[in-house]
């Protein structure tokens, strides 16, 4: 997300067509670059970035960050967002042995909550600085 977020503010301060190269990113959040490589990888792959080689190469976003929610972005690395290691789909439940365990609908519910609030977060809003609360 960081990543995304440093992607969008470097292409508003260069303007139409503007673009970045990773080792840009890399240096100025501290992240590995085979590590942002892997990442833009995916994201390419879930249309929300392009690419382009050359001189005037690197990466931009697919459409306006502020049309870009953070749930876009998890999902196109293939993250999940879990508060609870219970799998109920499996044959033995959240406990090891056939029943939900007794925090069970909590966790799910806070995992709700916080999907549907990286549904209406964008990209925009966290370049900046204005998340709801």
């Amino acid at each position: 997300m960081t990543a995304v977020a440093d992607l969008a503010a470097q292409t508003a301060l260069g303007g139409p067509g503007a673009r970045v190269r990773l080792n840009e990113i890399s240096e100025r959040q501290g992240l590995s670059q085979s590590f942002l490589e892997q990442v833009f990888a995916d994201l390419r792959r879930a249309g929300l970035v392009d690419s382009k080689r050359g001189p005037t190469g690197g990466y931009a976003l697919t459409r306006p960050a502020s049309q870009m929610p953070i749930s876009d972005i998890i999902a196109a690395v293939e993250e999940e967002v879990r508060a609870h290691g219970c799998r109920p789909e499996q044959a033995l439940g959240c406990t090891g042995r056939t029943a939900k365990c007794l925090t069970h609908s909590l966790w799910g519910a806070l995992e709700d909550h916080i999907g549907g609030f990286l549904n209406t977060v964008t990209v925009q809003m966290v370049v900046d600085g204005e998340i709801p609360r």
